[in-house]
């Protein structure tokens, strides 16, 4: 896999980075947005992973919803490069403010049905940050802020929830228990209600002594106001999709090669290609290279015979090594088996770092290692 030429490449103007947690995906996609900058792209890398690991690596005492420039990144190509980390209530709240007229805007906003959701409603977080991807997207193309958008995902099987995202936000808003108890809003008071029939006030009166008429009020009053801009949240995410299925958008996926991680690394595979997204490739990451000549086993026999002769140092050093070794052959062999099920994926392998990387010199070493294959 080229993401050297992937990267200074003018038609790729997004990056997606996903994978298991605990892989390097943040840091691989903090190390790719360096290299693009100072290859001259203008970069600005979004990361969704709650943990401040990008912010860390960047020398950035922190980060939020507003993309910050880096300090450090050698411009001299032209480029540059800014980093930023989903806020999600806060993107949630910009939309309602942007797309809903101001006194419609102040009642979703200060609804517990709201506040819940855009805090904690499972699947607001991507469905978010679809939002943001897109607010980038639209920030670029009118001002030419940046020409790359590299996003960092969450982690484990999440990565993909943004995929979903929009069906089931949308599923939420339109499923038969909440048109139940908002019908009478949406239906238009008195009148409307009685319009329903019998039956749904039945059933509406009941949901409201098992709920409470607080309940009931906050629900129908949060969609009631919701409808006006809702749609607006279906088109952008619409537009959003379309925009990761577009040739200009590559999907890179981050493992380690354990089993575990590959086999997290194979749905991501998969699912990639079922809903027909680019896939640039699979990056190997922390991969443990041995070139020492002797064998764990011949390491390990050789530190017992310089125990029992009272060289502990030594020993330990073999110990050390025969570990590594046994290390590095599990990861030929996963990787093996990877190549044979999946023949034409193209990968690239970053081996195992021998500190935390933790800034931007040891980002570029990282970046050296994924362009340099």
């Amino acid at each position: 896999m080229d993401l050297g030429a992937l990267l200074t490449d003018p038609a790729t103007s997004v990056v997606v980075c996903c994978g298991a947690g605990g892989v390097g995906k943040t840091t691989t996609a903090a190390a790719l947005a360096l290299h693009a900058a100072e290859q001259g792209r203008r970069v600005v890398v979004l990361t969704i992973d709650p943990a401040r690991r990008l912010a860390q690596a960047l020398g950035l005492t922190e980060l939020d919803n507003t993309p910050r420039p880096v300090v450090g990144v050698d411009t001299a190509a032209g480029g540059s490069l800014d980093a930023m980390m989903l806020d999600m209530k806060r993107t949630f709240d910009e939309v309602v403010l942007t797309h809903a007229d101001p006194e419609t805007a102040q009642q979703i906003l200060d609804n517990s049905i709201y506040q819940a959701l855009s805090s904690s409603f499972a699947g607001t977080q991507e469905y978010m940050a679809m939002e943001r991807l897109g607010q980038l997207r639209a920030q670029a193309e009118a001002d030419g802020s940046w020409d790359l958008i590299i996003v960092d995902t969450p982690p484990s099987r999440s990565a993909l929830d943004f995929l979903d995202a929009p069906t089931r936000l949308g599923s939420f808003l339109d499923g038969r228990f909440i048109r139940l108890i908002s019908a009478p809003a949406r239906a238009g008071g008195r009148v409307g209600a009685r319009a329903l029939g019998v039956g749904m006030s039945v059933a509406t009166a009941t949901i409201g002594r098992l709920l409470g008429k607080q309940f009931m009020l906050d629900v129908s009053t949060f969609v009631a106001a919701m409808d006006t801009v809702f749609g607006g949240f279906r088109a952008r995410a619409d537009e959003t999709y379309a925009l990761l299925q577009d040739k200009g958008t590559q999907f890179v996926v981050v493992a380690a090669p354990e089993r575990d991680a590959l086999r997290e690394a194979g749905y991501f595979v998969q699912r990639l290609a079922k809903d027909d997204m680019p896939l640039a490739g699979l990056v190997l990451n922390r991969v443990a290279v041995s070139r020492a000549r002797i064998s764990s086993d011949r390491a390990r026999d050789g530190a017992e015979m310089l125990e029992e002769s009272g060289d502990r140092h030594t020993a330990a050093v073999l110990r050390v090594h025969a570990d590594h070794a046994e290390t590095a052959a599990r990861h030929r062999r996963h990787i093996r088996d990877v190549a044979a099920a999946y023949p034409r994926l193209a990968t690239v392998q970053v081996p195992l770092a021998g500190a935390d990387i933790a800034d931007l010199p040891a980002l570029r070493s990282v970046a050296e290692a994924l362009t340099s294959q």
